[in-house]
């Protein structure tokens, strides 16, 4: 081949990188720039957060979507907490016992920064309380109200009593009464008689004494018929003195609360309520001697003490909430019970708020993929935020798993903006498989992947380092570190003209060269703590890749890096391992033989070649096809593997050297097998960029130098990666020196042309080849192998159409013989 077509092909050491100089960063250090604080390259994210904060109608929330380490979630965070600053406070929120029905709390809603006041408030009340009761009991005039009122009983009892008694007299009969008992007794000479001397009487007076108090019990019940009403009465009228006792002690204590929240109906509801129940249960829990003090003020607090659901600082502005784990209890918040004797039993005071609730008036930030791994979460926020209603019950209340007595809190009014932070891949399995989730989360922010360069983006992206010293105490950057820093980033986003996003790989490798800084006792972090920082790590990730290399150099992988062979070309791939990544050589195989099935995939055939890679095979039968057999049927078997590969295998970056193995294998033409190639191609044979294209080109780079530099290696890359390029400084100082080469293809010619070493032959205008060129070895092949499967299928039927003569003739002869 002509030196002049390989060197129009092979890129200059120019253009495999773009580094960055520390004269495009004037500054001495890092601390000469003032802090970043937006979020460096996002400006359609921004603008879309910014949109979906300020809309207040509903069913605008937010969706946050990005690769994790973009900067989303602590930019997210940090703009929540300013905006929310701007923003008014929301109200504050408690549970109070409803006396009407204990089981259904009811929600109090006060302003930011009371609710805290209003519960010292109440427990000052029950203070207050302890020391007013009994003491009022115990006051001359309650005293004397009281024995007036047992006086009154008393006295008419005992004017019921005296008439009786009076009749007694007059029959010589007695009336001995007692607390308990009543009893009448016969009389003599103004003496009770015993029972011996009542039986000495004749039998007609005994009789007479038996008639007389019969006669006098029977007066005695008409006379009392009126008891249980005198002692109803008498009851009554204690009741009401004890209100109105209780009523009069407490106005002085309730009266400054009144002042104090006259504007609150809610609270002013409570207070009445309360009062009217403390008419009721001062006599109960504070004039029970045998209960203590301690007794009485448990009771009252378990009675009347609110449970504080949300308070805020009066001037904390919108509340930002950072849910990390967002099960259902931490979200609706819970109801917690207590056991007693092996009953489970719960109050208003034990009902627990969730983050829903602390983030009401503001904003909820949630992680997609953490929310959507509880049961009964987005049910439930959906049911939420459709409803603007805030409602806390258990969820085992539903499945009929939670067999005690539990309570129905009053619901509170949501107004809540909840923001999601999950991946690209969630949104869009939502956006297709949950209609409700497009009606609820109207805003999506896209944060790119990678950022473009333009005038101030080195500028910010310097100021963006200098904030992240600042904020982890690290040592400022040198201009020329930043530069290494920029490049890296450069590297990571696979573009000359882009940065990467990932700033938390950026902010990785910033901490482990500050480590590196504090070894050496420096004062500023330096390009060279960055090189050993960004060595250390290749060395601490590179046990696989190492061993890979090895066994490739003893020959246990099979990797020719010199000669030439038929149907075999190296292959460039990459492999995942943890937070590494690494390029590895492989070695593509094809072998082409006469018959029908078409070109297999051995990968594909053995369930290891994923649907992407089948893809990019499927296509070289289209190519083929269109290319090579316009005059023929494309009637061939072959098949293609990826030797050696014991793992699964995606992607369609290897159908470059697959069809140019296969063209080998067709024309008997050998590759050079001092190239390694990579690439995707279209049915038209146009070559097409592929990813990963700087680690294919390291591995195959590391493994011609371990076996020495020729001078005659090299890549074969798409022309559509050239932009992509970010080389390592050894392969770059390499390409510098004429010992490796980087070529970038357009089309399947181009790279068969450096494979062979020769034109591999353009068609005319009538579509035919050179005589003897590579291309047409190729049609020949293919028209050799048509008409042998041409001549295969007619050979059966001529047999078929002689074997049916010959039975014609045994059938006419045999018809002769009869006629005879």
């Amino acid at each position: 081949m002509p030196e002049t077509f390989a060197a129009r092909l092979r890129l200059a050491p120019e253009q495999l990188t773009r580094p960055f100089q520390p004269s495009q960063f004037p500054f001495a250090s890092t601390d000469d720039l003032e802090p970043f604080l937006g979020v460096l390259g996002q400006e359609r994210a921004v603008e879309a957060l910014q949109f979906g904060v300020a809309m207040p109608r509903h069913g605008y929330n937010v969706y946050v979507m990005g690769e994790s380490g973009t900067g989303r979630f602590s930019y997210v965070k940090r703009y929540l907490k300013a905006e929310g600053k701007r923003m008014p406070t929301p109200m504050d929120w408690v549970y109070v016992n409803n006396f009407d029905e204990s089981r259904e709390p009811c929600a109090l809603q006060l302003p930011a920064g009371t609710a805290s006041d209003f519960i010292v408030d109440i427990d000052h009340l029950i203070d207050n309380l302890l020391a007013t009761f009994p003491a009022a009991f115990e006051h001359p005039s309650y005293q004397q109200k009281k024995s007036a009122i047992d006086r009154a009983f008393n006295q008419r009892y005992d004017r019921a009593l005296d008439v009786i008694e009076k009749l007694a007299l007059e029959k010589d009969i007695a009336l001995y009464r007692d607390p308990s008992n009543i009893a009448f007794t016969p009389m003599r000479d103004g003496k009770a008689m015993d029972e011996a001397d009542f039986a000495l009487l004749p039998e007609d007076e005994r009789e007479r004494y038996h008639a007389d108090i019969t006669a006098l019990e029977e007066r005695l019940n008409d006379e009392l018929s009126s008891l249980p009403q005198w002692k109803r009465e008498s009851i009554n009228q204690l009741r009401q003195l004890n209100e109105d006792t209780i009523r009069h002690a407490l106005q002085p204590l309730f009266a400054p609360l009144g002042e104090k929240y006259a504007g609150f109906s809610g609270v002013q509801s409570y207070l009445e309520a309360m009062q009217n129940d403390l008419l009721r249960t001062v006599v109960e829990y504070l004039v029970d001697e045998n209960r203590s003090e301690a007794q009485a003020r448990s009771l009252l607090e378990e009675q009347y003490s609110p449970s504080l659901v949300v308070g805020h600082h009066a001037q904390g502005g919108a509340p930002v909430v950072i849910e990390s784990h967002p099960t259902y209890d931490n979200l609706f918040g819970r109801i917690e019970y207590n056991a007693d004797q092996g009953a489970l039993y719960t109050s208003y005071r034990q009902l627990r708020p969730g983050a829903l609730h602390r983030a009401n008036g503001g904003f909820l930030v949630i992680e997609a993929e953490k929310l959507f791994s509880e049961p009964f979460v987005w049910d439930a926020l959906k049911r939420a935020l459709q409803s603007n209603q805030l409602k806390m019950e258990s969820p085992l209340v539903e499945l009929g798993r939670l067999a005690t007595v539990s309570l129905n809190p009053q619901v509170i009014p949501l107004k809540v903006k909840v923001i999601i932070v999950g991946s690209r891949e969630l949104y869009y399995t939502l956006q297709e498989l949950d209609p409700d989730f497009q009606e609820m989360f109207r805003v999506l922010v896209d944060f790119d992947d990678d950022i473009a360069l333009n005038e101030d983006c080195l500028e910010q992206f310097a100021q963006l380092l200098k904030t992240r010293t600042s904020e982890e105490k690290m040592a400022p950057l040198t201009g020329a570190a930043v530069a290494r820093l920029a490049t890296y980033s450069a590297r990571l986003a696979e573009h000359q003209g882009r940065l990467s996003a990932k700033i938390g790989d950026l902010f990785q490798l910033l901490s482990e060269a500050d480590f590196v800084r504090q070894l050496a006792q420096d004062a500023v972090t330096d390009v060279g703590h960055i090189e050993r920082a960004l060595k250390a790590k290749e060395t601490r990730t590179g046990r696989v890749s190492a061993r890979i290399l090895d066994d490739i150099l003893a020959g246990i992988i099979l990797i020719d890096s010199d000669g030439a062979a038929i149907g075999k070309c190296n292959g460039l791939t990459v492999l995942q391992v943890g937070d590494s990544s690494f390029g590895v050589p492989a070695r593509i195989s094809a072998t082409v033989y006469p018959g029908g099935s078409g070109i297999v995939d051995i990968e594909r055939e053995v369930n290891l070649g994923q649907p992407i890679h089948s893809k990019g095979v499927m296509i070289l039968t289209g190519y083929l096809g269109s290319r090579y057999a316009q005059e023929f049927p494309l009637a061939i078997s072959a098949s293609i593997a990826l030797e050696q590969s014991y793992g699964y295998v995606d992607g369609d970056s290897a159908s470059l050297g697959e069809v140019c193995a296969l063209i080998s294998a067709l024309s008997r033409t050998p590759l050079k097998q001092c190239f390694a190639i990579t690439g995707s191609i279209n049915q038209f044979g146009e070559v097409q960029a592929v990813g990963g294209v700087n680690e294919k080109i390291e591995g195959f780079f590391r493994l011609c130098e371990a076996r020495g530099l020729t001078g005659e290696q090299g890549v074969i890359v798409p022309y559509g990666n050239v932009t992509t390029l970010m080389l390592d400084e050894r392969v770059l100082q390499a390409v510098r020196e004429n010992r490796f080469h980087v070529y970038a293809v357009r089309h399947v010619d181009e790279a068969m042309a450096l494979l062979v070493g020769q034109p591999v032959g353009e068609a005319d205008e009538n579509g035919d080849f050179p005589d003897g060129s590579v291309n047409d070895r190729v049609v020949e092949r293919l028209r050799d192998i048509a008409e042998m499967e041409m001549a295969a299928e007619e050979k059966p039927a001529q047999q078929t159409l002689g074997a049916k003569a010959l039975a014609g003739m045994r059938g006419a002869e045999q018809g002769c013989a009869s006629d005879s």
